[in-house]
């Protein structure tokens, strides 16, 4: 059964770090301990031993295990080579043949890609590589000692943690440290009684009153409530308000499926692979939506994508419609919610696994019925139905702001070809702060921005909760200052300006665009990428 390998059914007896080194609930005022990261974590932390987190809860343990079962397993295997190194690890990137590397210590997970509940894609992306960030990002302290030491095969002979590495994980031992990743649940109970307020104003507006501008009030709430749900949708998705994975998941399908329409399992399986390869063309499926955008023009002419596994070509009516973009983006932007929910759809009617598939058809159906039954009530004036019609297009284009919100983050940054951790010049941190920008917007206005507005630090540690994000940044930047890295936080408009300009820049390249002889539309990078012309 794939959903029985969940590492959340399994519980680890774990030491909880002392009072004086431990957040109150996750406190993100900059009053909180303001201790350097070395001397946060080694204060408590004894040889061998690392802060992890467990339901959002800081607790030291050794930084590896030992499985006797595994020491066996490789005595009897005689494909295994005498020494593994980096090189050797490399080879093994395809989804019937899968290592990967977690703190030096490499691991063969071929016979768990199928069950994995994050989905096989983002372990095929990190296959052969160093996932020691990715790998802590995502999974709770228990799966360390219970479920990875099982995949054991030996240690990296040259693997080699550089300083700069160092530095960053330094930054996330001292958030544990200090309790960063446990949840302030009062936040998401006043954040709750928000969304509550909108969906009753929403509902008031639609049904209780006959004027047509009160009809369109509502949909504006409406719109606002969907928007608005969609950070905490945000959250629940990466385990990252309760931690508890079966809850979260549960929450999952109330704020997901059945009050926003967008299924949870699309959108688990689509974002977990969009963190891991931020902006690879190939593999990124945030950035693949040709025909309509390339936000690069390494975009054009051919190449296969990974997620959606079809070959992505530069035709005719992508080069017409590319070379509009800049002017394309927000008309499109105030229907893309529509697209949610087909995407959505599309995966629970298909052959993939989607844990839960039949309680988030259930819940869908449900949103469905809902929006149905609220539009058909409308007490329409002397438009009729058009009245209802325009009720729908006004809600989905207020909660099309998501949508232009998600594009800010990605859009106009760097893209690459094929997966990063090549090396420490595309490593985990690297590659997240040249893929992403943050939001400079005061504290007020955090409400608007649901999160989003810290996407820097939410890429580099997905679980943390999103009222410590506004902290976190701020060690960021410190380090990011200090190591000479770029930083990118433009204000709201200005960001809107740069992807404008951007995208118009690439749409102007596509303008320039010949036929190739593959039928399809190239251009120079294309060509001197395959060593063409």
């Amino acid at each position: 059964r794939k959903s029985s390998a969940c590492p959340c059914s399994v519980r680890l007896c774990l030491h909880p770090p002392p009072p004086a080194t431990m957040g109150k609930g996750g406190n993100s005022k900059s009053s909180a301990p303001a201790t350097t990261a070395t001397a946060a974590s080694s204060q408590a932390l004894g040889p061998g031993e690392v802060w992890r987190e467990d339901e959002g809860k800081s607790f030291k343990v050794q930084k590896s295990y030992v499985s006797k079962s595994a020491l066996a397993s490789i005595a009897k295997r005689t494909d295994l080579p005498a020494k593994i190194t980096m090189a050797e690890a490399a080879k093994h990137n395809k989804r019937d043949d899968l290592w990967v590397i977690v703190d030096g210590k490499c691991y063969d997970v071929t016979r768990y890609v199928e069950h994995h509940p994050g989905g096989w894609l983002p372990m095929v992306n990190l296959g052969g590589k160093d996932a020691t960030d990715a790998f802590a990002n995502y999974h709770p302290a228990r799966v360390y000692k219970n479920m990875l030491p099982q995949y054991y095969i030996g240690d990296v002979v040259d693997y080699r943690e550089t300083e700069f590495q160092k530095g960053h994980r330094a930054i996330r031992q001292r958030l544990l440290a200090e309790g960063m990743f446990e949840t302030r649940m009062s936040y998401y109970y006043k954040l709750t009684a928000w969304f509550a307020a909108l969906l009753a104003g929403a509902v008031y507006c639609t049904l209780a009153c006959t004027s047509f501008a009160v009809h369109m009030a509502g949909a504006v709430l409406l719109g606002a409530f969907w928007q608005q749900m969609a950070g905490v949708g945000h959250d629940i998705g990466h385990n990252g308000v309760t931690h508890v994975w079966k809850t979260d998941n549960t929450i999952g399908l109330l704020v997901g499926n059945f009050l926003t329409g967008i299924g949870m399992g699309w959108w688990k399986r689509s974002h977990n692979v969009h963190h891991v390869v931020c902006n690879s063309i190939e593999n990124d499926p945030d950035i693949q939506h040709m025909p309509i955008f390339a936000v690069s023009p390494e975009i054009f002419g051919r190449f296969f994508s990974s997620y959606h596994q079809h070959w992505v070509e530069t035709d005719a009516a992508a080069r017409f419609l590319v070379s509009y973009q800049h002017w394309l983006f927000y008309p499109i932007m105030a229907f893309a919610r529509f697209n949610l929910y087909a995407q959505a759809w599309l995966l629970l009617l298909s052959d993939e696994y989607v844990h839960n598939k039949k309680w988030e058809m259930v819940a869908s159906a449900g949103f469905i019925a809902w929006l149905s039954s609220l539009v058909a009530y409308i007490p329409v004036g002397p438009w009729g139905n058009w009245e209802r019609v325009l009720y729908l297009l006004v809600s989905h284009n207020v909660a099309g702001l998501l949508h232009v919100q998600i594009c800010l983050s990605h859009f106009a940054m760097e893209t690459y070809h094929g997966v990063p951790y090549k090396g420490e010049e595309d490593e985990w941190f690297r590659m997240q702060l040249a893929t992403t920008l943050n939001i400079d917007c005061p504290a007020w206005l955090d409400w608007f921005h649901i999160g989003l507005q810290f996407q820097i630090e939410h890429h580099l540690w997905p679980r943390l909760p999103r009222h410590n994000l506004r902290y976190a940044s701020k060690l960021v930047q410190e380090f990011c200052k200090e190591q000479g890295v770029n930083y990118h936080m433009p204000k709201w408009i200005d960001a809107q300006f740069d992807l404008v300009a951007h995208m118009k820049e690439t749409a102007m390249k596509a303008r320039d665009l010949k036929r190739g002889d593959a039928g399809f539309y190239e251009s120079p990078i294309w060509e001197g990428l395959n060593a063409q012309g």
